[in-house]
């Protein structure tokens, strides 16, 4: 378990203690743990619009959240990690090592969904069923490529957690794991902004950019463009250290204003 250095006492409060307004300096980043999973699939669905609740674009949180956090919660429940403040959860980042074993479970899954989205497809608003058609009509021509051998993971953070020192600490742990595991290469894939939210963040860790594609499922919501980012990392352990790894060419001053939420 992973706390931030300024709080060492932070779990050790007595039952009458004083609730107080989250602060971000009194983080925990630990293991996944069964009790979290509803936590998991709320803050999925409060964070699936560039960081801000779905419904507005898609009103069925139930299959929002089962898309997004099932395979990691049943199959790889050991690859997630939670940040909280306070005890109560504010962020997660779930992996995946074995991506075969996801792309077999996804294949399953897309028919169960598919068929209750068309099931409730009558009942849903306008906003929705647009959702739903962008999903089988431009997602496949949309999302940009990535490695199939290799495994991956999405981050997200309530506003209270968006912190570099929260991020931090949630991908040191991770990748510790990882290495831990002998896992070699790993994955992920981020909306970008083409102003206000930029890559700097995971390069200054060592990840590298392989593709980037503009995506349209929010046009409908924002005038910006949004883009989605394919970003890999090689896992390579060095004095004992494996996140500050920096990609050649890569910008070596972080940016402070990165947000590191993924969608």
């Amino acid at each position: 378990m992973l706390m931030s250095p300024a709080s060492p006492n932070a779990e050790r409060q007595t039952p009458n203690a004083e609730r107080q307004t989250p602060n971000a300096e009194r983080f925990v980043v630990r293991p996944y743990r069964p009790a979290d999973r509803e936590a998991i699939r709320d803050l999925c669905c409060r964070t699936g619009f560039l960081g801000k609740p779905i419904d507005p674009v898609f009103e069925d949180r139930e299959l929002f959240a089962d898309f997004l956090t099932d395979y990691y919660l049943t199959c790889e429940p050991d690859s997630a990690f939670v940040v909280t403040i306070d005890d109560a959860v504010k962020g997660y980042l779930l992996g995946c090592r074995f991506p075969r074993r996801h792309q077999i479970f996804s294949v399953r899954q897309s028919f169960s969904l598919g068929a209750k989205a068309l099931f409730r497809l009558p009942r849903y608003r306008a906003e929705s069923r647009r959702y739903i058609q962008w999903i089988a009509l431009n997602a496949w021509r949309e999302v940009p490529g990535a490695p199939r051998d290799v495994g991956h993971f999405h981050v997200n953070f309530l506003t209270e957690a968006k912190r570099i020192a929260v991020f931090r600490a949630v991908l040191e742990h991770y990748l510790r794991f990882l290495a831990d595991h002998r896992v070699q290469q790993i994955s992920a894939q981020m909306v970008t902004f083409d102003e206000r939210r930029t890559l700097h963040l995971f390069e200054r860790y060592g990840f590298r950019v392989l593709n980037r594609s503009r995506i349209s499922k929010f046009q409908q919501f924002t005038s910006e463009s949004v883009y989605l980012s394919t970003i890999v990392k090689d896992i390579v352990e060095k004095g004992g250290r494996v996140l500050y790894q920096v990609a050649p060419g890569a910008n070596r001053t972080d940016n402070s204003g990165s947000r590191t939420d993924a969608d």
